[in-house]
């Protein structure tokens, strides 16, 4: 798990101190989140993950029509499942519902490597990387299955005050 303090982080706590139930200030509990996607096209969307991602395939559950209920793939320490559309149950990718508000987001060490290798193997730069005033070198991805990807590599840490200021002036 992460051991660096989240981007909400309290100015004057201890390194070490606990965490406020995982919903506020202190250092990231050990409590992993796994996306469940939808994509049309989920075979290719396992290629591309794999491909961009470097995501490895775990487990899949086909269905009898051809569809996959849902793909797990590893990435890094953590991971994916991936299913195609089932409209008839409300199951639905995000063309099918004209976007999504959602981002996903990936800490790599390298974020211009992976940036790089992601739109090599289909994805659209939405903002390529560039060191950001909390810290991170970081851009941002389109896969060609409709899904966001922050792609984050953090530099140094950055004292929340001013990270605080830098956002101000930023949406100011």
């Amino acid at each position: 798990m992460i051991a660096r303090r989240n981007r909400c982080s309290a100015p004057d706590e201890e390194p070490g101190v606990g965490v406020d139930a995982g919903l506020g200030w202190g250092y990231l509990a050990a409590m992993p989140i796994t996306p469940h996607i939808v994509v049309q096209g989920a075979e290719r969307a396992v290629t591309f993950y794999r491909d961009a991602f470097g995501a490895e395939e775990i487990d899949r559950i086909p269905t009898p029509d051809g569809r996959l209920m849902s793909v797990q793939l590893r990435l890094g320490e953590g991971f994916l499942h991936v299913a195609d559309e089932f409209p008839e149950m409300g199951v639905l990718a995000p063309p099918s519902v004209g976007g999504t508000p959602v981002v996903l987001s990936l800490e790599v060490a390298d974020a211009d490597a992976v940036f790089a290798q992601a739109v090599a193997a289909g994805a659209s730069a939405r903002q390529p990387p560039a060191d950001m005033f909390w810290g991170d070198r970081h851009g941002q991805l389109e896969d060609p299955f409709g899904h966001r990807w922050n792609v984050s590599q953090h530099l140094r840490d950055v004292p929340h005050d001013e990270v605080v200021a830098a956002a101000a002036a930023l949406f100011s």
